[in-house]
């Protein structure tokens, strides 16, 4: 603690440097000494002080000298707007999931679970053993560590029906996150300029990946089951493009899980017209009263790209996704990737793989169903109860949202100023729309924190949309 012949000394030193000019050199530290009879601890003391004050600086083995005044003026980065040009694609506006609510509000806005939902003891084990071990110190390989690909690997495998060849630990490309997986498809199996085939309404990360690649988006309706069939050969048939992103489990933001028959029926229209479906399995371990069922287990063409994240479900600190792709195609997903990133770190690596192999792997699953479908019901009675306005088409049988059409003459940024204005941050639907939104919705998620507060929230939703 500074002591009383420091404050002193900072006092009569702030008198000095006020009458001295910018650049102007402090008396030494044998100087101060002898002038105040006080100690050299005391001493420099006060000129810390005075440093953290911002009016001295000192310079190590020279001394300490009066800082200049920086007079306040505007920034002008006007230059910049000639250097920059328009940008060639323009970005949507940045998603509300990606708001930091303070403590006091109901999120139900967010994309991730919260931390209760994480297998948080066997993270922490795994990223203790993998600083230990040489991936802490090592390259990994471009395409991932062998182990992880084979993990990756035997979990589609294992969903293979007989008679078709399973992936193998050479088709798998580790990535750093599903996001950048997202481009790097979109900007090697599409390209800027030409058509993409997407669900409507569709995942807003995937929207904004298509639009910094400069992909065309090719909107097809998708409902509570999915896209029809038919409206998926007619959009290929009118558009030429040759690749369709979906997400056939738990889609977000609607939570509709395709069918065996509608997937079949997707998958023959893609083989049909010599196309790629990228098939995103965000969702895979957020199955309640269903699982998972990849469409790319089916396939032993190359027709399927799949795309499987474990971030949301291990740890958001812990970005490791893979893409699993067969033929050339593979190739040039994989010189995407080096030329983006090179390689993942070996560390989160390791620790993936630790995770999803522990025996607590199983069993945490095992708990998630559960504590998803007691989330996810308490907030649906509770909207029924309370929020009688904002209807729920379907409830979903995975995943970790709910999608909330609203009344047609809501106004979405007005209806989600109130509902934040009364404590409750939700996501309202335009951003899940490739193209002009086709009602007013809201998506809400039930796996962040504070489920108590379910019907609380949902009577602030439904004073809302009752007033829109």
């Amino acid at each position: 603690m500074v002591n009383s012949s420091s404050d002193r000394i900072v006092r009569e030193l702030q008198e000095w440097i006020a009458q001295a000019p910018a650049g102007a050199k402090l008396p030494s530290t044998r100087a101060l000494v002898a002038a105040h009879g006080a100690s050299p601890v005391t001493v420099q003391q006060a000129l810390r002080t005075l440093s953290a004050q911002g009016t001295v600086e000192t310079r190590p083995g020279v001394g300490a000298f009066v800082r200049g005044i920086r007079s306040a003026r505007p920034h002008d980065y006007g230059w910049q707007t000639a250097a920059l040009g328009a940008p060639e694609h323009r970005m949507p506006p940045q998603s509300a999931v990606l708001r930091t609510p303070s403590s006091d509000m109901i999120a139900l806005h967010s994309g991730y679970p919260e931390r209760e939902l994480l297998p948080e003891r066997l993270v922490r084990g795994a990223l203790t053993r993998a600083a230990r071990s040489d991936a802490a110190i090592g390259q990994a390989p471009t395409a991932g560590l062998p182990d992880l690909q084979a993990w990756f690997a035997g979990e589609l495998a294992a969903s293979t029906p007989a008679g078709l060849s399973a992936p193998t630990a050479g088709d798998v490309i580790v990535l750093p996150g599903s996001q950048s997986g997202l481009s790097t498809l979109f900007r090697t199996l599409v390209g800027a300029g030409r058509p993409m085939l997407i669900e409507s309404p569709s995942y807003w990360g995937a929207i904004l990946a298509a639009a910094q690649v400069g992909v065309r988006l090719v909107p097809v309706p998708a409902g509570a089951h999915g896209p029809d069939p038919d409206d998926v050969e007619r959009a290929f048939a009118q558009s030429g493009a040759r690749a369709f992103y979906a997400q056939p489990n738990f889609t977000n933001p609607t939570g509709a899980q395709w069918s065996p028959e509608r997937a079949g029926a997707v998958l023959d229209i893609v083989r049909a017209h010599g196309a790629f479906l990228i098939e995103d399995d965000w969702a895979h371990d957020f199955g309640i009263t269903s699982t998972s069922r990849p469409i790319a287990a089916r396939d032993d063409t190359g027709h399927v790209v799949y795309l499987r994240s474990l971030t949301k479900s291990v740890s958001p600190a812990i970005r490791v996704a893979a893409l699993i792709a067969r033929g050339p195609a593979r190739d040039r997903i994989l010189a995407d990737t080096q030329a983006q990133a090179m390689y993942v770190s070996g560390v989160l690596q390791a620790a993936a793989l630790d995770v999803v192999t522990q025996p607590g792997w199983r069993t945490h699953r095992a708990s998630l169903r559960a504590q998803l479908a007691a989330r996810r019901d308490l907030l649906v009675d509770s909207l029924r109860a309370h929020a009688p306005d904002a209807h729920l088409e379907a409830v979903p049988t995975g995943g970790l949202n709910l999608w909330l059409r609203l009344p047609d003459a809501t106004d979405p940024a007005r209806f989600a100023q109130e509902c934040a204005a009364h404590g409750v941050l939700l996501a309202t639907g335009d951003d899940w729309f490739p193209a002009e939104p086709t009602g007013r919705y809201a998506r809400v998620n039930y796996s962040g924190p504070n489920p108590g507060a379910f019907p609380e929230a949902a009577a602030v939703i439904g004073r809302a949309a009752a007033s829109a």
